[in-house]
């Protein structure tokens, strides 16, 4: 199974795909989408939705999983990181990929242990799940496999335990 998170932001949206074998994960890709700083927001908007086409276009995931919004930031912040994440879902909802989503505290639990876990002790567990991931790789591509992380363990868990996903 093919799994794209997305670490939604206007000006930075960081993804990372990884592949479920079994009992194996891969790093398929990992990285981030910065759209021209000379844009607007609705052309920033645009060129995300546009961006991810081409993601999904080559990576086909079965699943693409979203943090939810941190309702800790400023008004106008959390509006344009909805809108951010509008652009995402709408691509998404186009390509039919199926959308779940997860609070911080779960992503930070399910990969670390801790759901008060730090940016940096996140990243360092994203690259011990996952061999490969460069160590030059941005905060929002950790950020992002680590949501699809967050999918592949709770998925698992749920069906061993019947839960369903």
């Amino acid at each position: 199974m093919r799994i794209l998170g997305l670490d939604p932001g206007s000006r930075h949206t960081g993804y990372g795909l990884i592949r479920r074998r079994r009992d194996r994960l891969e790093l398929l890709a990992q990285g981030r989408l910065s759209p021209p700083r000379d844009l607007d927001l609705p052309a920033r908007l645009g060129w995300l939705g546009v961006e991810l086409v081409g993601l999904l276009d080559r990576w086909q995931p079965e699943v693409a999983v979203l943090e939810t919004p941190f309702l800790g930031l400023n008004p106008r912040s959390l509006v344009v990181l909805a809108q951010a994440r509008g652009a995402l879902l709408g691509a998404l909802a186009a390509g039919r990929v199926a959308v779940r989503e997860y609070s911080p505290a779960e992503i930070k639990s399910a990969v670390t242990g801790s759901g008060r876990a730090d940016k940096t002790q996140v990243a360092r567990m994203v690259a011990l799940q996952l061999p490969g991931v460069p160590a030059s790789a941005s905060g929002d591509a950790t950020d992002a496999l680590a949501v699809a992380l967050c999918y592949s363990h709770r998925r698992r868990i749920d069906r061993l335990t019947g839960s369903g996903s």
